[in-house]
């Protein structure tokens, strides 16, 4: 069986490796950046605004994913974005808080072997759960041959908020606008059986318990509203 690692991109080494993941898959295959120069900051350690994850098969670069923590809900018109009727700005804001996935990707040999896109969505909510933010946010094209829509929301339980037709990518399909409440989603899936969703919860499971023992905490406040986990005494 082959090994599925995903680390934190802090060092020189691996951000040189995920830089060659997104040249290859969003340069070459897709087409729709022209350099990957400027995707990854020369200094990443101590940076609290924006994480990579890289993951690795055998040792092997995989494929990549950026966190970027409290992004701008000031979206810029040319963006052309059109919500689903109930949804505003306002009330994304009010709803928690959030972080942007993106540069999610998989390189093409491995996309056969679903362990590495949930091993680097394991890697990034526990981050993301450890600094008690609460939300996911993320563009996916619609239907773009290798989109991740299906596994988003069939999987993960993403909900569909709005589309818009331009962004920072150089690609003309429509973007699909999810987000996802990270707590409604485990609360769900905690007890489940199924192989994938263990292989999800596995490494952030014991953050939650531990953050739903906080009483003053984000996490446990939220796990209260909902009907989960309650706070240990």
């Amino acid at each position: 069986m082959s090994c599925v690692s995903v680390s934190k991109v802090e060092s020189a080494g691996d951000r040189a490796a995920a830089l060659e993941v997104i040249k290859s898959v969003f340069c070459v295959e897709k087409n729709w950046i022209s350099t990957v120069q400027n995707q990854i900051p020369d200094e990443l350690s101590g940076n609290t605004e924006v994480s990579w994850f890289l993951a690795t098969v055998n040792g092997r670069p995989a494929g990549v994913l950026r966190l970027l923590y409290d992004p701008s809900f000031d979206i810029p018109v040319e963006y052309d974005v059109k919500f689903i009727p109930g949804i505003s700005v306002e009330e994304l804001k009010n709803a928690g808080k959030y972080v942007e996935i993106g540069r999610f990707m998989i390189l093409e040999e491995f996309r056969k072997n679903p362990r590495v896109a949930l091993r680097l969505m394991r890697s990034a909510t526990a981050e993301v759960i450890e600094r008690d933010y609460t939300h996911f946010i993320t563009d996916v094209f619609e239907g773009e041959k290798h989109s991740p829509l299906n596994f988003h929301t069939r999987v993960l339980g993403f909900e569909v908020i709005g589309k818009h037709l331009f962004g920072d990518l150089n690609c003309s399909s429509t973007r699909i606008i999810l987000t996802l409440d990270i707590l409604t989603l485990y609360i769900r899936i905690k007890d489940s059986r199924s192989r994938i969703y263990r292989e999800l919860t596995d490494g952030f499971k014991g953050i939650i318990d531990r953050k739903a023992a906080m009483t003053q905490s984000g996490i446990s406040r939220r796990l209260r509203e909902l009907g989960g986990l309650q706070p240990k005494v």
